[in-house]
């Protein structure tokens, strides 16, 4: 039969090292040494929380809010040129009735700059939840936005998501894809225009591809005069550049007539693209007036056999000279 020792018995004659008393219900004393194992413990589990958390944000697998004023919409140049007001209304009202179901996409600049995050996707989800704070007159500075926070490699890698999931969730014009490929050739984000096509479109077709590349041209020739570019069909696009193709001065008189007479709507627009603006014909036979000797010089055409470089100078080097070359050299080398 055992007997049972008391609570308080001393056992350091038992125990030359000494026992620590035992957590027992009578007094709730907790043993020192399991306190310190529990609290070691404690520390390693939340550590190991704490790099779990870090990781996941590290690699893209968690979705923050984040306030609405820190997110920079210019950090990149957008492939979208407009948005439709039914497509935006819709939107509106489906994130009122469920809220954000998809988070955008951001990098984070650091918190020396104003905004922090640059947007990568989700740029309409952006605008639609602005226009839901400023309907409800919260501060952007209150109101949030689910984002996921990217570490884009490089440039390139960020260009190419944004385009990937526009060319997924909407439907984007032949114009505003070959324009986000010209203003990424400018930003110099990549090295060719070969390359820019094959990284941002590299699920299209190679025919769809062409397309886009000629569609180049009315970017390159008439992105500053142009007010509806994106209801230029793939048919009126495409005809259009063999027309500027075949007729190096078609540019000039086409900039001329849009500013000149700037069209209201987009059917307008698609009239004056489509006149046969020719130039004036050069009147023969005998009774014509005799055309008047030119007076103007001509460029200066230098070329450096070192650097590679062919330098054309003059005063009749202009806009419609740089673009003029650009479609010839366009045509010669495609």
């Amino acid at each position: 039969m055992e007997t049972a020792l008391p609570s308080d018995l001393e056992t350091k004659a038992i125990f030359p090292m000494g026992v620590a008393r035992t957590v027992t219900h009578k007094t709730g004393v907790r043993p020192p040494i399991a306190k310190v194992a529990g609290d070691a413990s404690d520390r390693a589990a939340l550590e190991e929380l704490s790099e779990m958390v870090a990781q996941a944000r590290a690699n893209g697998r968690m979705v923050e809010a984040l306030p609405l004023d820190q997110i920079d919409a210019g950090h990149l140049v957008r492939d979208r040129l407009t948005s439709d007001d039914e497509d935006m209304a819709a939107l509106v009202a489906s994130i009122r009735a469920r809220g954000q179901q998809t988070p955008i996409e951001v990098i984070d600049n650091g918190s020396a700059a104003q905004p922090r995050y640059g947007l990568i996707s989700g740029w309409r989800r952006l605008a639609a939840l602005r226009q839901i704070s400023n309907q409800a007159q919260q501060s952007l500075s209150a109101a949030r936005i689910l984002a996921v926070i990217r570490k884009p490699e490089t440039s390139q890698d960020a260009y190419v998501a944004m385009v990937e999931e526009n060319e997924i969730r909407a439907d984007i014009s032949f114009y505003e894809r070959a324009r986000i490929v010209v203003k990424a050739m400018e930003h110099q984000v990549f090295d060719t225009q070969k390359q820019a096509l094959q990284s941002l479109f590299a699920n299209v077709s190679r025919a769809k591809r062409s397309k886009i590349k000629s569609f180049m041209t009315l970017v390159e020739q008439l992105d500053p005069v142009l007010r509806f570019p994106t209801a230029i069909s793939e048919r009126a696009g495409l005809d259009l550049v063999k027309r500027l193709e075949a007729d190096p001065d078609l540019s000039a008189r086409l900039q001329d007539r849009l500013r000149a007479a700037p069209p209201s709507d987009s059917a307008a627009e698609q009239m004056l693209l489509a006149a046969d603006y020719a130039a004036p014909a050069v009147p023969t036979g005998p009774d014509a007036a005799p055309v008047p000797a030119a007076t103007e010089e001509m460029p200066d055409v230098k070329f450096d056999p070192i650097t590679g470089e062919i330098r054309i100078c003059g005063p009749q080097v202009d806009v419609a000279l740089q673009r003029a070359l650009q479609g010839w050299l366009r045509k010669r080398y495609s």
